[in-house]
This record gives C-alpha cells, structure tokens and sequence, in this order.
C-alpha cells in the first residue's frame, strides 16, 4: 500500500432499499487514496449494491458519498466515470463482437473531446486527439500482456482473457478509483494469480486506487490493505485482513467456523 491517509471516498451512513426490501443497512466506511480496499460477505450481503452507490448507479434514501473532499450530489454514472471512477462487472459487460482492441477503445470515451463529425471527417485536431487515445490504449494492451489477442472478437476468447480484457477497458480510462466486481470469479488457479498480479501492479505502479469485491479469501487476504465485511446489508468487520480475519463476527457469518 502507498501509505497516505488522504481519504479519497468517504461512505457515510448508506441506507439502500429496493421497496421493503433494505439492502444496505446504515453503512459507512472510507477508501484512502493509493489503497486497495475490499468489500467482502456471503452471497446476498449488498456488495455489489454497495458497489453500484459508489459508481452511481444506484441513489441511496439515506446517507452520504463524498469523493475527493465533496459531497456527491445525484449523478448518473457516465458522469460519476468523467470524475475519474471505473469499474468492472460481476457478469462480464463487453461487446463480444468487437475485437479486444476496440473493446479497450471503449474504455478512452470520457477522454473524447471532438465532436462526432469532426472524428468523421478527421478535423479540427481529430486525428491527433485519436492517435492519443490508441496511444493509451496500446499501452494498456502491452501492461496487460495481451498483444496476441488485440484483433481477435472478444466472443472468441477464453473467460479469462475475456476478463483482462473488460480490466483493460477500465484502466483505458486512466481511473483515479478503480471499482472491480469479483474479478477472479470463475477463473482457474494461474489466471487468479495473473489477475492478482494485474491489480498489485495497477495500484505500485500507477497509483491507482482500488476498491474490490472478491470470494476468494486467499487472494482478499493477499492483495488488500483493508477489508469491509458486509452480512445481511450491514456492517460486521473493518481493518486489516489480520483484524478481520480474526474477528468473531466475521468468522461466525463469513468463514462459517465457530471459535466460542
């Protein structure tokens, strides 16, 4: 972790419901910029609720996001990505017959500023502002070692590549907060370790904040500075993974064994 205390987003007292249904049940916690921070709990906990208030897809009745030192007003979230915020999908969300390359060109929307028939007709600085974004996106293609797949329709590809290549999408946008929604989810033990990798050298070598929800204790427990353990829409743990691993709480809910 880059040790910094700035905090980047604080969640402040969220109350999500969906009808009678309360899916998030007065939560807070914060994300400190250069941090990777995890969100983790049983199936039908609320993370990925959690997850959609943060990127704006879902407005809260009750409580607050301040990103950056502000109070976040009611956003839709293509307004929440041109703030710097990115994210991936439990269930992977790419134009499956598009090439990988131009799935990842997706990701630079928020960084067009030309208008579309200036892009037609290659005008008015167009052409330059084009080259830039391929320029970025080539660069995340080599990051993400993923050369050999670049004209290759994304439907064509194996499910762990395919998930590289939605992260590649995410990072084209050279995100301030990068949200990721289970992305070791249903890859073998070599492509977790590849994504493992991914994500420590997305946060030490670009700085990019991370906040994540993930399954897999092993790499929870690997990869991350804090962890938020969320059971039934609340709030049962927060800390390190040492202090959350050895929370009783946490333990009785989550990891389903009992030390009383």
């Amino acid at each position: 972790m880059n040790q910094n205390s700035d905090k980047m987003m604080d969640i402040k007292n969220i109350v999500l419901r969906f009808g009678g249904v309360v899916a998030i049940q007065n939560i807070s916690f914060d994300i400190f910029k250069g941090e990777i921070r995890a969100i983790i709990g049983p199936n039908g906990a609320g993370k990925s609720s959690m997850l959609n208030v943060i990127n704006g897809f879902y407005h809260p009745q009750e409580g607050e996001v301040w990103f950056r030192g502000q109070k976040r007003k009611s956003m839709k979230p293509y307004q929440i990505a041109h703030q710097g915020i990115a994210r991936t999908f439990q269930n992977i969300a790419l134009f499956k017959g598009m090439t990988a390359l131009d799935n990842i060109m997706t990701g630079r929307f928020t960084h067009m500023k030309k208008s579309i028939f200036s892009q037609m007709i290659w005008e008015g600085g167009a052409s330059k502002e084009e080259y830039e974004n391929r320029e970025v996106v080539e660069k995340v293609i080599d990051f993400l070692e993923i050369q050999h797949i670049r004209k290759t329709p994304v439907g064509a590809l194996p499910y762990g590549l395919q998930k590289r290549v939605e992260l590649g999408r995410a990072l084209a946008a050279e995100p301030e907060l990068l949200l990721l929604d289970e992305p070791m989810a249903g890859m073998n033990v070599e492509e977790k370790e590849d994504m493992s990798r991914y994500i420590l050298d997305v946060n030490n070598e670009f700085g990019t904040t991370v906040a994540l929800i993930e399954h897999d204790m092993g790499v929870v427990m690997d990869i991350s500075d804090r962890v938020v353990v969320m059971d039934y829409g609340k709030k049962i743990g927060d800390g390190t993974p040492d202090e959350v691993r050895n929370n009783q709480s946490v333990i009785d809910a989550y990891l389903g064994v009992s030390e009383h």
